[in-house]
């Protein structure tokens, strides 16, 4: 019998509150390297890839995320068609683009992913798959439950019901029960996580969504209709988008449509929603501990610790989460780190930096990080990627200094292009236009002294960037 074809939907809109400090608005968790350059993303994309008949994915994600795909994609020599959401709608409208994306052509079956899970056997994976391909054909919308493994609170759930082809019709769905109810659903055995893996023809979705969320679907229609190419980007019309209610898939169609069926994955498998997650996911030692990082312990148990920068010594603790990044640290019982979405509210309700990004920033050339900072003086260190390239822009109250370490500098100052090496410098002064290039093959590395009366990151004058970037990005 021949295999049915299918294109992937990744979904990349979420933010992952609940990760934080490792997790920031500009650095979320799917994009966060896990170790040896590993990132969910990346899992996903190249778990997708493996599936037989495999179509070009598409790829959706936050405006503000899109050179992380970029990046990723060139990393793994492949491409995607990318969408850019101008603003965050749920998962609703984020998939309608998609399907209208891709039923421009024909009528194509879509498995949509979310970015940030972990299913750990691909066979197993790929059997669902395949039977879901199957269900998909004849016009169903197919949702995948995960076999649980114990009473999860943190999890929707999914009640099977009658047989249907090679899975089962959906009977209701239960959104994150209480630990009681959890435990009898589990002891009648037809309940079964809720994985928001979904696969469906672009038809099947789309006259549902009429059906059941007429506003989501016309927005979403209008937005496609008007959207634009840009490079490598697909911009649907952000009027139009952004008047879309935020509604998720199961609210809008799947709690509604007669369509629903169920293919069944008896696999280990986490939304690495929450930092549990990864202690669950992680590998533990005689004592319970799951440990990344320069960690040193003394009678610890059942404590989850990551170090990114510095040593942690834990000392006569047990049951907690301890993770360190450059600028915070968290320290939470695990049993209550699902409540560390306050924290960040408390962040952004005081506007700290903290909740946004890193020391550590990225951007679509390379990143920066702050070694020092007071009233009138900032240090960076600046690494542009080979071949690489800043806006051509300037500032209105602070000079620059530039010193490079390593590599190449190509540097536009004022009139002046110069061509720095390592040990060289130069010195932008206040309104002199400037730009960084790096024209060689391996990364530019830099350190960046600057010096006036407000430092900020607004206060930058683009003439020219080749990343159509806004003057805030």
């Amino acid at each position: 019998m021949q295999e049915i074809s299918f294109r992937p939907i990744i979904l990349c809109g979420g933010s992952g509150t609940r990760l934080w400090p490792l997790s920031r608005v500009l650095y979320p968790k799917q994009f966060v390297d896990l170790g040896n350059g590993r990132t969910l993303f990346g899992d996903t994309f190249i778990r997708a890839q493996k599936l037989n008949n495999c179509g070009t994915p598409l790829v959706i994600c936050n405006e503000a995320h899109r050179f992380f795909i970029t990046a990723a994609l060139q990393e793994m020599h492949t491409k995607a068609q990318i969408i850019l959401e101008p603003e965050p709608r749920n998962t609703a409208p984020a998939i309608a683009l998609a399907a209208f994306a891709a039923a421009e052509k024909d009528d194509p079956i879509l498995l949509v992913l979310p970015s940030d899970h972990v299913i750990a056997e691909q066979n197993i994976f790929q059997e669902g798959v395949s039977k879901a391909l199957t269900l998909a054909e004849t016009g169903t919308i197919v949702t995948f439950g995960i076999v649980p493994t114990k009473p999860e609170t943190g999890y929707g759930y999914i009640e099977a019901s009658e047989s249907f082809g090679q899975g089962f019709r959906v009977k209701r769905f239960v959104e994150k029960p209480k630990l009681e109810l959890c435990q009898s659903m589990i002891k009648e055995g037809n309940f079964l996580w809720n994985s928001g893996i979904f696969c469906f023809k672009a038809s099947t979705f789309l006259r549902e969504l009429q059906k059941f969320a007429p506003q989501i679907y016309n927005q979403a229609a209008k937005a496609w209709a008007s959207h634009t190419v840009d490079g490598a980007f697909l911009r649907p019309d952000k009027e139009a988008f952004l008047a879309s209610p935020s509604d998720s898939i199961d609210y809008a169609i799947m709690e509604h449509t007669n369509l629903a069926t169920l293919v069944p994955l008896n696999t280990k498998w986490s939304d690495m929603g929450s930092w549990e997650a990864f202690y669950q996911c992680g590998d533990h030692d005689a004592a319970g501990n799951v440990c990344e990082g320069d960690v040193l312990l003394e009678n610890a148990s059942n404590n989850y610790l990551k170090s990114c920068h510095r040593l942690i010594a834990a000392l006569d603790i047990h049951d907690l989460c301890v993770v360190e990044t450059a600028d915070a640290i968290l320290v939470a019982p695990r049993d209550k780190v699902q409540d560390v979405k306050q924290v960040v509210a408390k962040l952004s309700q005081e506007k700290r930096h903290e909740r946004v990004h890193h020391r550590i920033v990225h951007r679509p050339w390379g990143s920066y990080e702050t070694l020092a900072i007071d009233s009138r003086f900032q240090v960076k260190r600046i690494v542009v990627h080979p071949k690489s390239e800043l806006s051509l822009q300037m500032h209105h109250h602070r000079a620059e200094h530039w010193v490079v370490v390593s590599g190449t500098a190509e540097v536009t100052n004022g009139e002046k292009v110069l061509l720095l090496t390592e040990n060289e410098s130069t010195y932008i002064p206040i309104g002199k236009k400037h730009r960084l290039k790096n024209p060689g093959v391996i990364p530019l590395v830099l350190i960046e002294i600057q010096s006036g009366s407000y430092l900020g990151e607004d206060d930058i004058v683009r003439f020219a960037d080749v990343y159509g970037r806004s003057k805030s990005e």
